[in-house]
């Protein structure tokens, strides 16, 4: 593997971080606030809306600017912004702040998947942008726990300075060794190479996949505090456990997209997420005694779902760069299909929580999940499409 894919593996774990490094708290910031929890997650929809609406605008505006330059002009708005959010003074600031920081994820995110499928051989591609996905598997295990740990300590805001020092470390990194990489050329990076008909059904896997997995994931601190009694530095450790997920999902997801697996590897993710949901359903309403065996229930919910999920991204990943050649606009085009997702997710998790209460989340998910693996099954195409390459 070509080291300086580590390099932008640092930048998707800074984006990760940032994007979560909240999450932990969410229920101590909304109080703070003066809002509920429910409303306070709409800060990761505003987060991911934004990401996904300027997304291809950024791609087709800069498409054909260096890919290191991207990423460093990403990863300096974020830092900027994290450190903004850090000092708002209400939740309508910090509101819009949030909005403003998916613009960092929009300009750097698919320039980052470009850049690797670039450095790395062919028959590395599917691994490479696993390692580069592996940035979001770090962040669960170290940044978003750590968020977690320096906010118990600190007080929320204290999250998005660490959200800021981490954002930092890559943007050096990224200065100094990372070569520039050249944009393909412009007649790849435009809507007019981009054959919807094709690609299509990889972005609906990935919408499906991300709004399934978000409706509960942003409300992990609810759901650890009800299925296992757990609050404040202590649901660190179970967002760790998405990291742990996360490993064993791209370590068989790398292996799946190297070897071009298809539907039955795309229903099989969904059937484990489904699971996965249906685990935290039986935790929230309390099928095990409180306690250890709660938690290891939980637990195990939480791996599962990040196991899923992981195992699907870089399948699609690598057939959306085998049918458009890493065209910038279509990667740009996944980006805000995940935006998207996160979105719905945020928003359905939301809404199950102020109706119903905390056990309507898995629920939701749950029904999100199955929707998807009924809806897959009919419509993901078996073979891999090819980029046309021209004479």
């Amino acid at each position: 593997m070509n080291p300086r894919i580590y390099v932008l593996t640092l930048v998707t774990f800074a984006f990760g971080s940032g994007a979560f490094i909240f999450a932990g708290m969410l229920e101590t910031l909304a109080h703070d606030l003066g809002v509920t929890t429910a409303v306070a997650g709409q800060l990761q929809t505003a987060f991911v809306l934004t990401s996904a609406l300027l997304g291809p605008v950024a791609a087709w505006l800069f498409g054909q600017v260096d890919r290191k330059f991207m990423v460093i002009a990403g990863l300096s708005t974020g830092l900027v912004l994290h450190i903004a959010c850090a000092f708002t003074p209400n939740f309508g600031a910090l509101l819009v702040l949030r909005a403003l920081a998916g613009l960092a994820g929009a300009m750097s995110g698919p320039a980052a998947s470009v850049a690797a499928a670039s450095l790395a051989a062919p028959e590395r591609r599917g691994s490479a942008i696993a390692m580069v996905s592996g940035g979001m598997t770090l962040a669960f295990v170290v940044g978003i726990p750590l968020g977690s740990l320096v906010g118990a300590m600190f007080g929320w805001r204290a999250t998005f300075l660490l959200a800021a020092a981490m954002s930092a470390i890559p943007l050096i990194a990224v200065i100094f060794f990372l070569p520039r990489v050249p944009a393909p050329p412009k007649r790849e990076g435009g809507l007019q190479d981009l054959n919807l008909k094709t690609v299509w059904p990889y972005y609906l896997t990935t919408f499906l996949t991300f709004a399934a997995n978000m409706t509960l994931n942003l409300y992990i601190a609810p759901i650890v505090r009800v299925g296992a009694g757990v609050t404040g530095a202590g649901v660190g450790a179970f967002q760790a456990m998405i990291g742990i997920g996360s490993i064993a999902g791209l370590t068989l997801g790398a292996r799946a997209a190297d070897r071009e697996a298809g539907r039955g590897w795309i229903l099989q993710g969904f059937a484990i997420q489904a699971t996965a949901m249906s685990v935290h359903f039986a935790a929230t309403h309390h099928v095990l005694p409180a306690g250890w065996p709660s938690a290891v229930l939980v637990a195990t919910g939480i791996f599962l779902a990040a196991t899923a999920l992981f195992s699907i991204t870089p399948v699609i990943q690598s057939r959306l760069i085998q049918a458009t050649s890493g065209a910038p606009v279509a990667l740009a085009l996944n980006g805000s299909v995940i935006s998207m997702g996160q979105a719905l997710g945020s928003a359905v998790g939301g809404a199950a929580l102020a109706a119903y209460g905390v056990p309507a989340i898995p629920g939701a998910a749950l029904a999100l999940s199955l929707t998807a693996l009924t809806t897959l099954a009919f419509l993901f195409p078996q073979q891999p499409a090819r980029a046309h390459v021209a004479d």
